[in-house]
């Protein structure tokens, strides 16, 4: 997978979340995320916010996590003394668990997809052009041990 298909993919999964099937170039993308927006300050007025709590030990993921809730204008934070894996969100549950979270983990996934994918690539052209999985049990062809 390149770039521009994670990308086309980043802006399809935030349509769905937003509740549009626009899918232009930048200006959708900029839409998307104010409709979103709208959405959450319109939640904030129905229902109170609560503290969210997610651990997240990658960090690719959790970059992830933390750019997503940015650009809705959600400060993420964490506690002193808390592992750095901690993230922790201000916001109304609904948007947490209708918006913000399934739209992470749509996300999530295209990037590990896409990292893995690289992580293929890199190896096979810098290092060894088999990439496959090892196979389980005894190596065949060695030799016996000797005394």
């Amino acid at each position: 997978m390149d770039e521009a298909t994670l990308w086309s993919k980043r802006r399809k999964i935030e349509a769905l979340h937003a509740g549009t099937t626009s899918d232009g170039e930048r200006e959708a993308a900029r839409l998307v995320a104010e409709r979103i927006r709208a959405r959450l300050a319109a939640q904030r007025t129905e229902w109170r916010d609560i503290v969210m709590s997610y651990s997240l030990p990658d960090p690719w993921r959790r970059k992830l996590f933390v750019a997503l809730r940015r650009r809705y204008g959600l400060t993420p934070y964490r506690e002193r003394g808390q592992r750095t894996s901690t993230v922790l969100v201000l916001a109304p549950r609904k948007f947490h668990n209708k918006t913000l979270w399934p739209e992470y983990l749509a996300l999530s996934d295209e990037l590990e997809k896409h990292l893995a994918d690289l992580t293929d690539r890199v190896i096979r052209e810098a290092i060894h052009a088999d990439v496959s999985e090892f196979e389980e049990g005894e190596p065949k062809g060695l030799p016996e041990p000797g005394p």
